[in-house]
């Protein structure tokens, strides 16, 4: 990482404070800083990742806590590429990435945030979720139909979903986080930044790349076409659960090796403040260990 005053300083200006309005229309989507480029972010993602690397053994080892990241972003904002590029030098074993797609018969029988306390990392491991319970709040709101298919006893029709069905989601949601942080897992959430030019130019590239036909898919042209939609469920979202213990940042992303720069940089420094250290060990254990050295000393080669 930096000892850059400046840069830290400017990461925490993509912090949103409880209460405050993200403002996304106004927020720059690419980065217009000077304190790095991107020659030299290589180098410090890399050296970023490394250090990444040191907390997530010492976290392993403490066991008392769990770290959880959230993504969310509109489509091609590069939200794999960022967990490819951010967590490639991590032990994959206290690692887990989720991916949750439509939720299954079952999922859907229980309430919408049952899956997902189904997939936080035990105490002791990282986990990802590539988009999270913050799809309940995104996609069904600017498609309210979905919540036709959880069976809701107070949700017979698209009308019953009014503004006080979304203050109530949004409070069950600042409780899930609340408990799960009492629970000794943090959670850091990302909104990643995309302007809807980079998205189509993102779009387009997945059309006419041969190699990269497979990302393309055609439900992603007619999302973009509720891009506004999705902008206001975006910000009343982020405003209403962005919190002291579970915060919101907001990554300018159409460059996209500024925006895995600034998330690792971000999940260092709050990992960092853990107070993590690896375990000591009683008189008794100490006095097996001094046992076991003595008698692999003694051993004949």
């Amino acid at each position: 990482m930096t000892d850059n005053e400046a840069f830290w300083n400017e990461l925490d200006s993509y912090r949103i404070e409880p209460d405050a309005a993200p403002e996304l229309r106004r927020r720059a989507t690419r980065y217009q800083g000077a304190l790095v480029d991107k020659e030299s972010s290589r180098e410090l993602l890399a050296e970023g990742v490394r250090r990444l690397a040191e907390i997530q053994d010492a976290l392993y080892a403490h066991s008392q806590h769990g770290l959880l990241i959230i993504l969310q972003a509109m489509d091609t904002a590069g939200k794999d590429g960022a967990i490819k590029h951010i967590m490639s030098g991590l032990n994959p074993q206290g690692v887990t990435v989720t991916s949750f797609k439509q939720p299954s018969a079952q999922e859907l029988s229980h309430d919408f945030l049952w899956r997902h306390y189904h997939a936080l990392p035990p105490r002791g491991r990282i986990g990802i979720h590539n988009r999270s319970h913050y799809e309940n709040v995104l996609v069904s709101r600017v498609h309210p139909s979905i919540l036709l298919n959880e069976n809701l006893p107070h949700v017979q029709s698209v009308n019953d979903v009014t503004p006080a069905f979304w203050k109530r989601r949004f409070k069950m949601i600042r409780q899930f986080e609340s408990i799960v942080t009492r629970s000794g897992t943090h959670i850091i959430k990302f909104h990643l930044h995309i302007s809807k030019a980079e998205q189509k130019r993102r779009l387009l590239e997945r059309i006419d790349d041969p190699h990269k036909n497979w990302k393309f898919s055609p439900a992603d042209v007619g999302e973009r076409r509720h891009w506004d939609a999705y902008i206001d469920a975006y910000e009343q979202a982020i405003e209403a659960t962005s919190t002291k213990h579970s915060p919101w940042y907001v990554i300018p992303a159409d460059d996209k090796w500024y925006a895995r720069l600034a998330m690792a940089a971000i999940i260092y420094r709050y990992a960092t403040s853990l107070d993590l250290s690896y375990p000591t060990l009683d008189q008794g254990a100490m006095a097996a260990l001094r046992d076991a050295r003595a008698e692999l000393l003694a051993e004949e080669d």
